[in-house]
């Protein structure tokens, strides 16, 4: 049966980070996050598909040891690759859709 989530920008979760799921596709999760605290570094062992559908996101990432940072707004994707040192920083209140192996952290 189809799901169907309509208006995103209203789904809230009782945590940071909290999510709802909407399919596993061949053992990657397609997951709906809400949040208004940082994530955690962390390094994922497959590929992450983040798209900001609310809000603002800072994402800090490592690359060649230096950390850096960019601001996604809404529409903005990141992908990290496994190996990916990364973490997000939601400015306010953040809806973001993520794809990622199932059961990455």
């Amino acid at each position: 049966m189809p799901k169907i989530v309509t208006d995103v920008r209203s789904f809230t979760a009782e945590r940071a980070w909290g999510a709802k799921d909407l399919a596993v596709i061949e053992g990657a999760t397609v997951r709906l996050h809400w949040t208004d605290k940082p994530y955690k570094w962390h390094v994922n062992d497959g590929t992450e598909v983040f798209l900001v559908l609310d809000g603002q996101v800072d994402m800090h990432y490592r690359e060649a040891g230096a950390e850096k940072v960019v601001r996604l707004g809404a529409a903005d994707l990141f992908v990290a690759e496994a190996g990916d040192e990364h973490v997000a920083h939601p400015v306010g209140e953040a809806r973001i859709l993520v794809v990622e192996k199932k059961g990455s952290v």
